[in-house]
């Protein structure tokens, strides 16, 4: 899945005007609940605004709150202006990006701003990917590394008429192995599933019910 496929578009977000004053971001902030808002000079994106750095250039002047919040535009403190997403990056990756800030905007080649990517929706999405919103059976495997092991995988799925709710993969710290985690709807055969991968060279290392 690619970033633009899952980014919240521009009409559906929060955004304040590099013009605008720190105390309009702050009821921006305030309002919907959220940690940051992009910054936009007309249409193109001039930063992030945050919680965090609009106190912590309040606590490096010399003014009072009321005056700070009053007489500092937006402009003068919007942060990470070169930190932003283009689109096409693979959405696994912006986990990573996500880890030091709760928002990453979206732009096209102009910079003009196309939506953003937020922490809870990257954790949403991996939520998704594991089967975390539907109950099940949950089996972690090994397999050798070698071509075709996973249509071979594939082929028993379909023997057993399995209904798979995620299947994920990770290189295991062996390099000929790799894991497995296969979530699949519980049924009456899932024993007779669990033998035929084991007897098909699947190594089963953990089931649970969830």
């Amino acid at each position: 899945m690619f970033v633009k496929s899952a980014m919240i578009p521009k009409h559906k977000c929060y955004v304040v005007k590099e013009t605008d004053s720190v105390e309009k971001a702050l009821e921006v902030l305030e309002h919907h609940q959220i940690d940051g808002v992009p910054v936009l000079s007309g249409d193109k994106y001039a930063g992030v605004v945050t919680r965090y750095n609009i106190y912590q250039n309040f606590f490096q002047s010399d003014k009072l709150k009321s005056d700070f919040v009053k007489e500092t535009l937006v402009k003068d403190i919007a942060a990470f202006k070169e930190k932003f997403l283009v689109g096409d990056e693979i959405f696994e990756k912006t986990l990573v990006e996500l880890q030091d800030f709760p928002i990453l905007s979206v732009v096209d080649e102009e910079r003009n701003f196309l939506g953003l990517v937020t922490r809870y929706d990257v954790l949403e999405q991996f939520q998704s990917a594991f089967g975390l919103q539907r109950k099940g059976i949950r089996i972690a495997f090994t397999s050798v590394e070698t071509e075709g092991r996973i249509a071979r995988l594939g082929d028993i799925i379909q023997q057993h008429h399995e209904s798979v709710i995620s299947l994920v993969t990770f290189d295991a710290t062996d390099r000929m192995l790799r894991r497995i985690v296969l979530k699949i709807e519980k049924k009456d055969n899932v024993e007779k599933f669990l033998k035929k991968l084991e007897k098909s060279g699947f190594r089963i290392l953990d089931i649970t019910e969830d």
